[in-house]
């Protein structure tokens, strides 16, 4: 009886592996609280997925310790293609190069899709006298020590885009001033309490568009939708090379068959020429992007080594 048992058994999961991916519902783990970035992008993206497949996506937030909470349950999972993550440079760029976590990206992941990338932008009060970035340049080089800059955090991206934007502006001096979240960084300098910063441009927008933020320029190379009358610093400051935007996307456990993160790559490639979708990510600060599994791990090869040399270059470290 019981060989006859273990033959249905090993026959029903035959059977069920058979069928075409997926079969049942696909869990993606997000690392964050509902309603920031990375979790609104993962959920307009899970619904296309939803629609295409004829299976739910189900959107399952793990929130904590910087996003390795999230990132690391979906390392343990089963590498079947039903747990997946919203990615993000902030676990799986960064935070490797200033902490250590329960697991290596470029080895525990298996990427899938890129989703989206995250524009940044270099604000000031509305009041500081310089019309352009190049004056601003000219400006904080002249007396860096009587300068300040804001960000989310010591490590946080807009930290380390500001300081890429200092080291290839030639400013030195200027003193970091570290908040404990975006909205708090950006208050001090709508109130004249710190100079400058680069954050999101998804922050930043509705302050520069009220009039309570000045930008100078975008950190991306090329301008971004939601912001389409602001030029890329590269071009305003005359910073040749200064192309630095954060990154969403979809990634599953390693050892997930090849097919089906072809499969789903696709179908996100698919979902990202969508113009709803492109609307609702310019909606929320954020450019529409995909790739294919393999062009998204050169990039976060690429990404991790650019992240870690910010980091060295700036003698960054979380106490």
């Amino acid at each position: 009886m019981k060989i006859v048992v273990a033959l249905l058994c090993a026959l029903a999961t035959a059977a069920a592996l058979a069928q075409p991916y997926p079969n049942h519902p696909v869990k993606v783990i997000v690392p964050w609280t509902p309603g920031q970035a990375t979790d609104i992008a993962a959920r307009v993206v899970a619904q296309k997925l939803q629609d295409a497949l004829g299976q739910p996506f189900v959107i399952d937030n793990k929130p904590g310790a910087g996003g390795s909470i999230g990132t690391d349950a979906v390392v343990k999972s089963a590498p079947d293609g039903y747990t997946l993550l919203a990615a993000s440079s902030g676990p799986l760029s960064i935070m490797p190069h200033l902490q250590k976590t329960p697991y290596e990206p470029l080895k525990d992941l298996a990427p899938v899709s890129l989703v989206a990338a995250t524009p940044f932008a270099l604000v000031v009060n509305p009041s500081f006298p310089a019309a352009n970035a190049k004056e601003f340049i000219a400006m904080i080089k002249a007396d860096p020590a009587k300068y300040t800059f804001s960000s989310s955090g010591t490590g946080a991206t807009a930290h380390l885009f500001t300081e890429l934007f200092n080291s290839m502006a030639g400013i030195r001096g200027a003193r970091h001033v570290p908040y404990k979240g975006t909205a708090p960084a950006l208050t001090d300098i709508m109130n004249g309490q710190i100079t400058y910063t680069v954050e999101t441009v998804a922050a930043t927008a509705p302050h520069i568009k009220s009039g309570r933020l000045k930008t100078y320029g975008v950190s991306t190379a090329k301008r971004t939708a939601a912001l389409p009358d602001v030029p890329p610093l590269a071009e305003s400051a005359g910073l040749s090379g200064y192309d630095a935007a954060a990154w969403i996307g979809y990634a599953a456990p390693a050892g997930t068959p090849r097919e089906v993160l072809a499969k789903l790559s696709a179908e996100i490639q698919k979902a990202l020429k969508a113009e709803d979708l492109k609307e609702r990510m310019v909606n929320i600060g954020l450019d529409a992007v995909s790739s294919t599994p393999e062009e998204m791990a050169a990039f976060m090869r690429r990404e991790q080594q650019r992240y870690g040399e910010i980091i060295k270059s700036a003698n960054i470290r979380i106490e």
